[in-house]
């Protein structure tokens, strides 16, 4: 009993400190506090936006379209941030707008991780002809400029929620495949691996318990940059009309709707695209800490 308490004990000591050390390096990095700052606001209004929203966000209403921002002469405290063309309120919009765009950036990034860690580890554990085929799908995939493979197999999928989260979820898997596979080519030749095969443990084992727990940490790096890729990439879909169906609020959807009165009522776009460049810019900002709190040689050169 007290050596298991004792194990107990041990085995949680080194999460407590890598815990307060990642807690007390993102209390050093401003730009990490500022990029959890900005992820924390945009999560919230997305998962509390029937209580944020002062509209329904699908309610047209013709007598207030194009009604500017309320701090502008003929705005209204009714719209703070103006109506659209159909006089949809832009703030309600910007705000459930949120959540297409974090549920693509977060299934999305899962989705590629879930794929191309699978493939990776396969093809770096079994090499030969599993490698060969799991790299070559990867290589056809890459070889495919990315903004036209998208558009191919969006048009062919069509509107979607869940198509557009797959989308991305395939072509961005490349990115871990490789990952994966390189790390396994290399871990696997380590000591403690052999070691683990030598005393008769088996890829089911080794895997979980070795491999994956040393992935995870520059995996998380990975995975944030690629939601706020896909959160971008989401929106150009929208703009190109090739995302959500047109009546979900989005910020690509309404960025695209805006352009055509640009220069007569800017706020139209401007707004969506600030919700855009805020929301990725704290997701770089968080992932730009989490990789130095990651990576020793940053902490050394720190």
């Amino acid at each position: 009993m007290t050596h298991a308490s004792g194990e107990a004990s041990m085995e949680g000591r080194p999460k407590s400190r890598t815990e307060n050390r990642l807690l007390h390096g993102l209390m050093r990095s401003p730009g990490g506090v500022v990029g959890l700052i900005l992820v924390v606001l945009v999560a919230s209004a997305a998962v509390f936006a029937p209580w944020i929203a002062t509209h329904d966000p699908g309610q047209a209403d013709f007598f207030a379209a194009r009604t500017p921002p309320a701090w502008h002469p003929e705005g209204s405290l009714e719209h703070l941030l103006g109506t659209d063309q159909l006089g949809q309120d832009l703030f309600s919009r910007i705000v459930y707008g949120a959540r297409v765009s974090l549920l693509v950036g977060v299934f999305g990034a899962l989705s590629a991780v879930t794929l191309g860690v699978t493939l990776g580890l396969l093809a770096g554990w079994f090499e030969g002809w599993v490698d060969r085929i799991v790299s070559g799908f990867a290589n056809l995939l890459l070889s495919i400029p990315y903004l036209v493979l998208v558009i191919v197999v969006a048009t062919v999928l069509g509107r979607s929620l869940v198509n557009v989260i797959l989308l991305f979820g395939i072509t961005s898997s490349p990115v871990f495949i490789r990952f994966a596979r390189g790390e396994v080519l290399r871990m696997k030749r380590l000591a403690f691996v052999e070691a683990a095969q030598a005393l008769g443990a088996t890829p089911v084992w080794v895997v979980p318990r070795h491999l994956l727990p040393n992935l995870a940490g520059p995996l998380a790096t990975l995975a944030t940059f690629e939601i706020s890729a896909m959160i971008f990439y989401e929106a150009g879909l929208g703009f190109l009309g090739l995302s959500v169906p047109p009546e979900v609020p989005s910020w690509g959807n309404m960025l695209s709707l805006g352009r055509r009165f640009l220069t007569t009522h800017p706020w139209m776009a401007v707004f969506p695209g600030l919700a855009i460049a805020v929301t990725t810019l704290g997701i770089n900002l968080l992932g730009d800490w989490l990789r130095d709190a990651i990576d020793p040689r940053a902490r050394e050169r720190g």
